[in-house]
């Protein structure tokens, strides 16, 4: 972890279930299902798959009878399982009928997402957001109103373009989008709580695909209120690009001490599994020094001196390694999470790399001497030399996690 932490905005504190949002609590991973929520063993053991992955929060789809109905069933199926992840339910259209028709979907999620703009149009759109709140309300449920610029509330964007059209120096179109984000945002915590929902269960988000944008508005939304913040780059894309633009984003608010829970949304590729945005997101945190969640692999990029592919497999595999067995090593030692392992392909920075990290391994280049030393805490631990280098690597990375970080009482 490095020293200089950015500070976090002071927040309020909201519960999620046994989470903590805001306050000064660190910032947590968020994940969504993709699975139809009616079917309640796809959506349990998604939401299963993604606890094990890290996520601290799963969002699920809550837009039929059928869905709202599963709910209770799904929750249920996990605490047999004995997961406790908290379960937020994504609201648009109908979620007012929803709760209404199946009541005890509301008891058993732990947050209503309510986006805004989506909660009816005219004099419908009060009444419904309203009972939304009630529901939320009579349950003792946090709410996070989550803004989208795909679908602004339009009677509250013509009321601003009509402001702003009477101003001496009117904003162009990119700078009347933001504010329209940031005041519906606002404007729906406002009649949230004068509709009696508290202002602790309150969590925020404005959600844009635009890189630029989405910092503007947070920075906007940071200064005018204290409610916690849920970042996310929406529709970042696929692949590499969804990556870049989510970080991108992301670090530079995090950096300013703004965003409370974080979700990169990626659009999965093929046979993908829907777990990589939750382990994207914890590596940003991880990363930028904020927390620490599995212990991180340092390994170079390779060159010249490092003709042979053997340094890059053997960097996979620990990383995947570690990644597998810290639900387990979670479970049993604490601390192990801080701990870095170094994969290195030649004598220029491995040696030094190596004593650098906890754990970490100097394979040989070309030309080198076919052997690699293993140190341990800048000291020269062992030399391995030979084919099973991987699985001797591995049982000396069980032994130090054994022997360095304390089983919990």
């Amino acid at each position: 972890m490095t020293a200089n932490i950015p500070t976090r905005r002071l927040t309020r504190q909201v519960m999620v279930g046994k989470v903590c949002v805001g306050g000064t609590a660190p910032v947590v991973v968020q994940s969504m299902t993709n699975t139809d929520t009616a079917d309640v063993f796809a959506t349990a053991q998604q939401v299963a798959m993604l606890d094990r992955a890290g996520a601290e929060i799963v969002r699920v789809t809550v837009n039929t009878r059928e869905a709202a109905a599963a709910v209770p069933k799904i929750k249920e199926r996990l605490l047999q399982l004995g997961l406790e992840v908290p379960l937020v339910g994504d609201f648009h259209f109908n979620g007012h009928k929803l709760l209404a028709e199946v009541p005890e979907c509301a008891a058993a999620l732990d947050k209503l997402r309510i986006n805004p703009g989506n909660v009816g149009k005219g004099a419908k759109r009060f009444d419904q957001f309203a009972q939304m709140i009630e529901f939320a309300c009579k349950f003792g449920k946090p709410v996070r109103i989550g803004v989208n610029w795909g679908s602004l509330d339009q009677e509250l964007l013509a009321r601003l373009m009509d402001e702003n059209a009477r101003r001496l120096e009117p904003k162009d179109a990119t700078g009347l989008m933001r504010e329209a984000m940031v005041t519906s945002a606002l404007e729906s915590a406002a009649q949230a709580e004068k509709l009696g929902l508290p202002g602790n269960a309150i969590v925020l988000s404005c959600k844009v695909s635009g890189v630029q944008d989405l910092i503007a508005i947070y920075r906007e939304l940071a200064a005018q209120c204290d409610y916690p913040l849920h970042l996310g780059l929406t529709e970042a894309g696929m692949g590499s690009k969804g990556i870049v633009a989510s970080t991108a984003a992301l670090a530079v608010l995090l950096q300013e001490g703004i965003g409370d829970t974080i979700r990169v949304s990626l659009t999965p590729e093929p046979n993908e599994p829907r777990t990589k945005e939750v382990v994207v997101a914890q590596e940003i945190l991880q990363t930028m020094g904020l927390r620490a969640f599995v212990p991180l692999v340092v390994a170079c990029p390779g060159c010249g001196r490092t003709s042979s592919t053997f340094f890059q497999e053997l960097a996979q595999d620990i990383q995947t390694y570690v990644r597998e067995k810290m639900p387990k090593w979670r479970l049993e030692h604490r601390g192990v999470e801080m701990m870095t392992v170094a994969v290195m392909g030649c004598v220029v920075n491995g040696p030094g790399e190596s004593k650098h990290a906890n754990l970490g391994i100097s394979l040989p280049g070309t030309g080198e001497a076919p052997v690699a030393p293993v140190y341990a805490d800048g000291e020269r631990l062992t030399t391995l030399r030979g084919e099973n280098i991987a699985a001797e690597f591995r049982a000396i990375i069980d032994a130090y996690v054994a022997k360095t970080y304390p089983r919990h009482s």
